[in-house]
């Protein structure tokens, strides 16, 4: 995988997110729905916290910064749509950051997560992962909370037939 793939999937992730928290009612984005469970809102700042510790100074600080409170990320307490959206926003913009400079040569660099030296190529791997099993986790959330006709985030049921007769149209 290439750095350009890394961002174009992280940026698929990230706008999958947004299209599910935005059928989720503000009321529901707080909710947790069992014993130990998450909201969605406590996912977004989790995973806010996550990005902005991994990739900060990403190259030379060890990826687990001292001043994360990862615990806390999980607390439980209302936040506002508002909130949830610059948490979210605020994650991305120092991945983003921090991925910018990057070219396919520093795949091969050695960062540091939790004491841990691995290449970027492997910590990107990792985080993106770890990326795509939360906002999985907010799609399910979203889907259950959703007070109007879901929309979609893949193929809609019963429709592959005509996604891939579209596609091939377009080719």
């Amino acid at each position: 995988m290439h750095i350009d793939d890394f961002r174009s999937q992280y940026a698929q992730y990230k706008q999958l997110a947004e299209k599910a928290l935005a059928q989720m009612p503000d009321a529901e984005l707080n909710r947790v729905l069992a014993p130990e469970g998450n909201s969605a809102a406590m996912i977004v700042r989790h995973m806010s916290g996550n990005l902005i510790s991994r990739f900060t100074n990403f190259l030379t600080d060890d990826g687990e910064k001292p001043n994360r409170d990862r615990d806390r990320e999980f607390d439980e307490r209302p936040y506002s749509r508002a909130e949830v959206d610059a948490l979210w926003a605020k994650g991305f913009a120092v991945l983003d950051d921090a991925l910018a400079p990057l070219r396919d040569d520093d795949l091969e660099r050695t960062v540091t997560i939790r004491q841990q030296p691995m290449t970027v190529h492997a910590a990107l791997t990792r985080s993106l992962a770890h990326l795509a099993y939360h906002v999985g986790q907010i799609v399910v959330l979203a889907r259950i909370a959703a007070d109007t006709p879901w929309e979609s985030l893949s193929i809609p049921r019963n429709k592959s037939q005509q996604f891939n007769a579209d596609m091939n149209r377009r080719a």
